[in-house]
């Protein structure tokens, strides 16, 4: 996607509605649990941001770590049905934290729990924004973590990373911010003496995707992989993404101040750019907060027609596909050699497209006998990735 010029200090000078993405690194220990002193300097800065007119949803880790003292655990459970048990206890202790905190400020802070199931299913999705918009209507802090007391592996995000973008879509949010245990993006393993910080990123690319040690095409699951993944996401959007370091109290409002350090250097870690060609909501939807049910494999020209002329995915175009689906579910569109390039909502079945696929559009009525359209999916319900 192409990348525009607008620069990190009009970005921040744009803000006005802002995900803050909180990790458990920040906020919480393996042996103590959750830190309410960074809690509480994190609420401030909250405070500082809806003081400048800036509207502030926060997505947290934490619960699980909340609740091992009150299980006697010392260490992180490893089973799910004990780190759902840590999490069901620990989950008002989290909550708890941050409204006594925002109280001092005056705000409240509003609870929501969302599982995979909330914003794969296009109504419930919509439901979720309602009750977002509506508590920042307000004047309400929404205070946003996955339900993982009943959370499955499949209707799993992944991680908060994963859920901080998901909800910078839903909240049609303009930037998103990562706390992290390190200070941001660097060129290598920040361990290394000479590793330096990357302060912007106009594009997450497999190149990008290196410095972190992963691949841009790997599912994140952590680390500093998983935030380039979620930027990538959010930056789809047309949101941008600061990856800085969450340990460092008042870094926050340093960032949003503008703040520099020595030598004029910024101190607000990685800034990765919003894309110019962003998505449209409910395209970011389609290609990030469904579930893929199948896979299409597509020949060179129909990957051509959807990348380079926004053109539907015809039957004809189409080499092979895999998986159970059904007219309405979505699917992964791949070139031959397996790279993925778009997601898109079926109009045929699979069983319906196997005997269509390499065919001409005016044929299908023929083969079938009956016709939904023309396109296997149509433009309009197809997202490149």
């Amino acid at each position: 996607m192409t990348q525009g010029k607008i620069g990190r200090a009009e970005i921040i000078s744009r803000a006005r509605r802002v995900v803050i993405k909180i990790g458990s690194a920040v906020v919480a220990s393996r042996t103590k649990g959750v830190d309410g002193r960074r809690i509480r300097a994190l609420a401030d800065d909250f405070a500082y941001l809806r003081e400048k007119g800036i509207e502030v949803i926060v997505v947290t880790s934490g619960a699980v770590a909340a609740g091992m003292g009150k299980l006697g655990l010392t260490e992180r459970p490893k089973t799910i049905d004990l780190k759902q048990a840590a999490a069901a206890v620990g989950q008002s202790t989290l909550i708890r934290m941050y409204e006594k905190n925002l109280a001092r400020h005056g705000i409240h802070a509003g609870q929501m729990l969302l599982t995979g199931a909330d914003l794969h299913d296009r109504r419930r999705f919509l439901n979720a924004r309602n009750t977002l918009n509506k508590l920042i209507e307000f004047g309400v802090i929404p205070v946003i973590n996955e339900n993982d007391t009943v959370s499955v592996e499949e209707l799993k995000f992944s991680d908060n990373d994963n859920l901080a973008a998901m909800v910078t879509n839903l909240a049609e949010a303009d930037t998103l911010v990562i706390l992290s245990d390190v200070d941001g993006l660097y060129d290598k393993d920040p361990a290394n003496r000479d590793a330096k910080l990357i302060g912007e990123v106009g594009e997450v690319t497999d190149e990008v995707c290196r410095m972190a040690g992963g691949s841009c095409s790997a599912l994140g699951t952590g680390g500093m992989m998983s935030k380039l993944t979620a930027a990538k996401k959010a930056a789809a959007t047309g949101a941008a993404c600061f990856i800085i370091n969450g340990k460092k109290t008042g870094n926050i409002r340093k960032l949003f101040e503008g703040s520099t350090g020595a030598r004029g250097r910024s101190t607000g870690g990685t800034l990765i750019l919003p894309s110019v060609d962003k998505l449209n909501s409910r395209k970011h939807w389609i290609a990030y907060s469904l579930r893929a049910k199948g896979k299409i494999t597509v020949d060179d020209g129909a990957a051509r027609a959807i990348l380079t002329k926004g053109r539907s995915l015809l039957p004809s175009g189409i080499k092979a596909a895999a998986g159970n689906f059904e007219a309405g579910d979505a699917v992964e569109i791949c070139r031959e050699d397996g790279s993925i390039i778009a997601r898109g909502l079926m109009h045929y079945s699979r069983h319906e497209l196997e005997k269509i696929m390499g065919k001409k559009s005016s044929e299908i009525e023929e083969i079938l006998g009956y016709k939904y359209c023309d396109e296997a999916i149509h433009r309009d319900n197809l997202a490149i990735i």
